[in-house]
């Protein structure tokens, strides 16, 4: 016997559409990327995202096609969103922060149609456009006063775009479990590999983000994405949002300490979301200007751990409780999220920060257990750890293009590649990585693609890359060399080697020249030994 329930498939038009019609006048406020501050609502949000759906379609783009974007957060980027899902094409954020040739590289795996730009992005474009055959046009996300002169391939403004049609658009109805958005990760080895989220999932996921223990945000919140859209599915927030009737406050390209203190102080922000770096400048920011935050309720942070500093102050100054998340890409991202359970709320001093310092336990949606090499699953006591594992309606299957081969093991979990403990009430808490990459400042750094560079260097045999602790940016790279027989290879010379070949900002903040690295029996580079040898090892960027 089956239910006799209505068949009313789960869309992303329709996130927009209860926003628009319930939740019409909400504001959505931009510091846009011409300079001003632009207000609009999530009822014009609406019949923009028509327009650009009904553009699209006379631009020949069809159902599944990519639409690159390479954007901050703004009202526009958030129309573009809701515009291209809803006539059956798929978002593809593209990170601007990676290095120029992997993001040709990327755009060209995604076979991107269209890419829809920020003024910001103009001179990158400009200059990969001649590696990017597939991209037919270039939409820059400005007004017709502001577009700049540009060699783009049959670049138009995006107002005059959508001002070309009216509104009078139907969302196309298709299969929930159609593609909406692809996101690439660069955590793993090798290329950077995407993920595709569909209409289903990413709906499943923002009900999950809602729940009161995770974000649970009302159409009374205001919230101030800081995270950008083009970093893992912009954690969802651009959907989480406008499904709650939360106000949305855009930061769009200043995401300093006094242009974020700005935005929270004068829209009365509630929630906000970011990587530890950014809560550091902004903290910094308050304790010079004396600014104090009377409406903030909710710190989100992401993307690498937080320190129980940046937690207490929060907490004990500007009366704002830290909750610490934890996600990839691959989940859509959202994983654990650290609210208090009954059986933690009298905690005090040590023992609560303790518990905050985990990433918190899992929303309905997200199954989670640890497991050792054979894939046993381990003990839920806090202190055994082993491979993390998930599965889920909002966790990745396989990767695109069938990249990776197969992700899943046959009980359909994923490996996230972290080690971690559970406690008995799922409070999760990472112990280290199995994949030696590194995160700084919420982003992933290759610690393989770079070692691969060094050796090309005429006076080094081999490399090694680990990471070390940075009071701002959580981790940065340290790169152990070996000298050649009769060589001697210089941290200069590394590193002007290095120059240009890998995105600035992955460019090791020390070298360091050794003996020997010390390997396994069959060869690998012992790693955890050479964590060991440099533990407490200062940086002279710190």
């Amino acid at each position: 016997m089956l239910g006799l329930m209505q068949d009313w498939p789960l869309l992303i038009s329709k996130i927009i559409d209860h926003a628009g019609l319930y939740h019409g006048g909400r504001k959505v406020i931009s510091r846009s990327i011409e300079g001003p501050i632009v207000e609009t609502t999530y009822s014009a949000i609406r019949l923009n995202a028509k327009r650009v759906a009904k553009r699209l379609e006379m631009d020949g783009i069809k159902l599944g096609d990519r639409i690159g974007t390479v954007a901050w957060n703004t009202w526009r980027h958030l129309e573009v969103w809701y515009g291209i899902t809803g006539m059956g094409a798929v978002y593809h954020t593209l990170n601007p922060r990676l290095f120029p040739e992997q993001i040709a590289w990327i755009a060209n795996h995604a076979e991107d149609r269209v890419m829809m730009i920020d003024l910001t992005f103009v001179p990158l474009m400009e200059k990969l456009q001649d590696k990017l055959p597939l991209v037919e046009r270039y939409i820059v996300l400005t007004d017709g006063a502001h577009m700049p002169q540009t060699s783009l391939k049959n670049a138009v403004a995006y107002e005059d775009w959508i001002g070309q049609v009216d509104a009078d658009y139907e969302w196309k109805q298709f299969d929930e479990q159609t593609a909406a958005g692809m996101c690439y990760t660069s955590g793993t080895t090798g290329n950077p590999k995407g993920v595709v989220y569909s209409h289903r999932s990413n709906i499943i996921h923002s009900l999950m983000c809602n729940a009161p223990d995770m974000l649970g945000l009302s159409s009374r919140d205001v919230m101030l994405p800081v995270v950008p859209m083009f970093h893992a599915n912009g954690w969802s927030l651009a959907f989480t949002a406008p499904m709650a009737g939360t106000s949305l406050v855009m930061p769009g390209a200043k995401m300093d300490g006094a242009s974020i203190a700005e935005l929270l102080t004068i829209y009365k922000v509630t929630h906000s979301a970011a990587v530890p770096t950014v809560w550091l400048m902004l903290l910094q920011e308050l304790e010079k200007t004396g600014q104090m935050l009377p409406d903030l309720t909710k710190v989100i942070i992401g993307g690498s751990a937080c320190p129980r500093a940046v937690t207490e102050k929060f907490r004990d100054v500007y009366g704002a409780e830290v909750m610490h998340a934890w996600g990839m890409t691959e989940m859509s991202p959202i994983g654990t999220l650290c609210s208090l359970k009954p059986e933690y709320a009298d905690l005090t001093g040590d023992a609560w920060l303790d518990i905050k310092e985990t990433t918190g336990h899992p929303p309905f949606g997200v199954e989670m257990k640890i497991a050792d090499d054979a894939g046993t699953e381990l003990a839920r006591d806090g202190k055994v750890f082993g491979r993390l594992l998930v599965r889920g309606p909002a966790v990745a299957r396989e990767y695109f293009k069938g990249e990776g081969g197969q992700i899943l093991d046959a009980d359909g979990f994923f490996d996230t590649g972290d080690v971690a403990t559970i406690d008995p009430h799922g409070y999760m808490r990472i112990v280290d990585r199995s994949k030696d990459v590194i995160k700084s400042g919420g982003e992933w750094i290759s610690s393989i693609d770079i070692e691969n560079l060094a050796v090309g260097h005429p006076d080094v045999a081999e490399a090694a890359v680990i990471g070390i602790a940075h009071p701002k940016w959580d981790e940065r790279p340290l790169l152990v060399v070996v000298a050649k027989a009769g060589r001697a290879p210089t941290k200069e010379s590394v590193m002007a080697y290095m120059e240009g070949k890998i995105a600035k900002w992955w460019l090791p903040d020390d070298v360091v020249v050794v003996d020997e690295i010390p390997h396994t029996a069959t060869g690998k580079i012992q790693k955890t030994t050479l964590r060991d040898r440099f533990k407490g090892y200062t940086l002279p960027t710190a």
